[in-house]
């Protein structure tokens, strides 16, 4: 998930317009409509201010943190876990043969977890 899907549903959690948030944080609102979109990034000053007042670190803000499962959709669960069976098979594309083995191994537990009923 990038760090502006993080920034929009943490505000959409509190219920608050762009406009609500960026008054209450003294923030320009284009710019921060610019930061939900992952078009350009907070300074860290900013990034600081977001995540005390979502009460998350600047890690989690960053995605670096995997914390946020719990609170997760299944449609986000799925969608991350092919995104990273799509980064491992790219990861594992000129490896020697006992790679491929593994990159089997590994899409065959993701398959089961992405499969619908």
């Amino acid at each position: 998930m990038r760090y502006g899907d993080r920034l929009k549903k943490l505000r959409q959690r509190k219920k608050l317009s762009q406009k609500e948030l960026t008054d209450r944080l003294n923030l320009n609102r284009s710019t921060y409509a610019r930061y939900e979109t992952s078009s350009t990034q907070p300074d860290f000053d900013t990034l600081k201010v977001l995540a005390d007042y979502f009460n998350v670190t600047t890690d989690y803000l960053l995605g670096h943190e995997l914390d946020d499962i719990d609170s997760m959709t299944d449609e986000e669960i799925d969608d991350e876990i092919k995104e990273i069976a799509s980064e491992i098979n790219v990861w594992f594309k000129d490896e020697p043969e006992d790679k491929r083995e593994e990159l089997k191994l590994l899409r065959k537990i993701i398959k089961t977890f992405t499969e619908k009923e």
